[in-house]
């Protein structure tokens, strides 16, 4: 490393939080575009999901976490799993906590998570824009404090990027001195099929709201580019047959609306004509089947699906 080189500082961030505390719209702020999906139901974020920050003083790589919770099926034990792994691995946690809501055992449990962390932690109170009066702020930040009195404290609005700048700096100290791991340009790590099949999933819960579950999967069966076109196909798991009912809709219309939504969005992202077609099928325990499972990770493999309804037909 040159002396000019030294000043620079990089390094490896932990997004933690509770679920719903906030990370991936953190982490897509952070990033200046999305690189994560966002819902407000549990468990949306489901695998490490990894972006990249560049700027003058270095580099930040974040990994945006599952939430921290209580593991009750294969895919949740390995889900934890990847937190504690990642915990171990990084330089900084930015440990986020919901400003808005009352602190509960959940919350006292990831503190004494924590509280086993040789990495240093900010405390980062998020969703401020909801407390009705900002002076209920202060309590959390005292609340906060006493808990973990070494750790900086930002309290943020990440969609209003209220906070960004103090956070980036509060990053930046703390992060080792070392030259950058990847390219100035690159954003995210995921391939284009996992981002896929998360947009799909995202478009789904946005659409289902409270009707459908968080227990879905969606799985990328087929990713061709044929000239000018990508093609693909793509599986979305359900563990009941009234919950493949909700996912299609009345005539199809549900299913039609989700691949719709989809393809726009990632005819955007992707910069090309995509022709996108999703299929259901219904598996009762998706959740715990390891060879499902391991394909819904990032390099995912073949596996064949029941066609319903493609997003360009009805």
């Amino acid at each position: 490393m040159t002396d000019a080189d030294s000043s620079l500082r990089s390094g490896y961030v932990a997004l933690i939080g509770r679920p719903n505390a906030g990370k991936s719209t953190l982490l897509n702020a952070l990033i200046g575009e999305k690189v994560a999906i966002v819902s407000d139901k549990p468990q949306t974020t489901r695998n490490r999901i990894v972006g990249i920050v560049t700027e003058a003083r270095g580099q930040a790589v974040f990994f945006d976490l599952p939430g921290v919770h209580r593991p009750r099926h294969k895919m949740n034990t390995r889900m934890m799993q990847e937190v504690r792994s990642a915990l171990e691995e990084v330089d900084l946690v930015l440990h986020l906590v919901d400003a808005s809501q009352a602190w509960g055992g959940g919350e006292a449990f990831l503190f004494d998570l924590l509280d086993g962390v040789k990495a240093p932690v900010v405390g980062v109170l998020t969703k401020i824009d909801l407390l009705k009066d900002r002076t209920a702020l202060l309590p959390r930040i005292e609340e906060y404090g006493e808990r973990r009195p070494d750790s900086p404290i930002v309290p943020l609005c990440a969609p209003k990027g209220h906070g960004l700048d103090g956070l980036r700096q509060e990053i930046f100290q703390a992060l080792p001195e070392g030259e950058p791991f990847y390219p100035a340009d690159m954003t995210a790590t995921q391939s284009e099929r996992f981002f896929v099949a998360e947009v799909v999933r995202e478009k789904l819960l946005h659409r289902t709201r409270n009707e459908l579950p968080y227990t879905t999967g969606v799985l990328v069966d087929w990713f061709k580019e044929e000239g000018n076109l990508l093609r693909i196909d793509a599986v979305i798991y359900v563990e009941r047959s009234s919950q493949k009912g909700i996912v299609i809709g009345k005539g199809g219309r549900m299913l039609k609306s989700v691949g719709q939504a989809a393809r726009i969005e990632l005819e955007r992202v992707l910069g090309t004509k995509i022709f996108l077609s999703l299929h259901v099928k219904v598996h009762a325990r998706w959740r715990d089947d390891p060879r499902v499972l391991v394909q819904m990770e990032p390099g995912l493999a073949d596996l064949g699906g029941e066609l319903i309804l493609s997003e360009d037909e009805g």
